[in-house]
């Protein structure tokens, strides 16, 4: 039901990172939340992380709880990608306090991998790690990144230690990312610390990794 899990090849590029952008805004409007991804995505390339950039609201994400919905999903090539990838970075704007309704979407689709396993019998989001970025011109991001970590966490991801960074200012509507430069330092170092901790605990993971669950 999906690859063998992750293992090193002694290079500094041997690790792979997917990273979805669940803005509601589709292509080619700018996204917010997408240039943060980026900040991420380029310190992930200082580490020898090769990322690729999905935009789900751009695909058709039928909505359900299984790896392939039918004729017209668009889910199972995002699928293969995370399969396919080490890392995995969910980034969602926050609307009322809330990770986006196209997260929510994302995160459904990925209740099928709690029954999938590799061909090792683990399941298949074992030895991979997930971070989380959040934007929004309103209060929320820590909600937003305890949600969707937790529901990656059930999935079998392994969440490390500071893996998120987000931006906004405060409660209350105001400017959003792209328009205001107050709180990019922080913003900028979190997304540091986060790919540090991202790629260091991918490559741990890929020389001693996780056993299948005891029977």
């Amino acid at each position: 039901m999906g690859r063998s899990a992750p293992h090193a090849t002694g290079t500094r590029r041997d690790v792979r990172a997917t990273v979805i952008n669940c803005t509601l805004k589709p292509s080619p409007q700018p996204s917010n939340t997408e240039a943060l991804a980026k900040v991420v995505m380029r310190h992930l390339e200082g580490h020898g992380v090769t990322s690729d950039l999905v935009r789900a609201v751009d695909l058709n994400l039928l909505p359900g709880v299984e790896s392939d919905m039918g004729a017209g999903d668009d889910w199972p090539g995002v699928r293969a990608k995370v399969l396919d990838s080490e890392i995995l970075v969910i980034a969602s704007p926050t609307w009322l306090g809330r990770p986006s309704s196209v997260a929510q979407r994302v995160l459904e689709r990925m209740d099928a991998m709690l029954s999938e396993t590799d061909d090792q019998g683990r399941p298949v989001a074992y030895n991979r790690v997930a971070g989380v970025v959040v934007t929004g011109n309103e209060d929320g991001a820590h909600h937003v990144i305890s949600e969707i970590h937790g529901a990656l966490g059930d999935i079998g991801f392994t969440a490390p230690g500071q893996a998120w960074t987000y931006w906004h200012l405060g409660p209350g509507p105001g400017p959003d990312y792209l328009d205001d430069e107050r709180g990019h330092d922080f913003a900028d170092t979190s997304a540091r610390f986060m790919a540090a901790n991202l790629a260091g605990t991918a490559r741990a993971l890929a020389a001693h990794p996780l056993s299948p669950p005891p029977s």
